[in-house]
């Protein structure tokens, strides 16, 4: 069994004047923040989005663990819609006035339709509307090969870079 080099950054903006804005254009794309919380909605998201990109931290969760994460105060969720279906979605994370944009992505039949901008830009402006003092996030190499350059494009910077090998 071989090992694989994993580079992970971690990218911050510190004001909401370095959001590069990509507004949704397509009449048919809706971002909504799902007002009611519900785990299971979350744990559908994260299997789903999730599996082309190998989240497998959470996927042995309990209900009660799921529960205290998604149903937290200080975690909030928005869902995209295409044409009524689950495209997209992100979760933000609130910890000490910081934002973290704590999962983002879109479904397999949804990428390179011009969506993950305009999902992006909505996930930073509700960041700063929620009162950040920063908003960050993390992408790594086994993430889809242009989210680091979406994450660039949007005016976040890399603040840091680490390359760890995995089994």
């Amino acid at each position: 069994m071989g090992t694989e080099v994993v580079t992970t950054w971690s990218l911050e903006m510190v004001s909401p004047e370095e959001l590069i804005h990509k507004p949704v254009t397509d009449p048919d794309f809706i971002i909504q923040e799902c007002q009611v919380k519900q785990f299971q909605f979350n744990r559908f998201l994260y299997s789903y989005i999730g599996q082309q990109w190998q989240w497998t931290d959470k996927l042995g969760w309990s209900d009660d663990q799921w529960r205290d994460y998604a149903e937290n105060d200080n975690l909030r969720l928005w869902v995209g819609y295409y044409k009524g279906s689950p495209a997209g979605y992100f979760e933000l994370k609130k910890a000490e006035g910081d934002i973290e944009i704590a999962y983002f992505g879109l479904a397999q039949p949804f990428i390179g339709k011009g969506l993950g901008g305009a999902l992006l830009s909505a996930a930073i402006q509700e960041a700063w509307s929620w009162e950040a003092k920063r908003v960050w996030v993390h992408t790594c190499t086994l993430d889809h090969p242009y989210a680091l350059k979406n994450y660039q494009a949007r005016g976040l910077k890399v603040y840091k870079e680490e390359a760890d090998q995995v089994a």
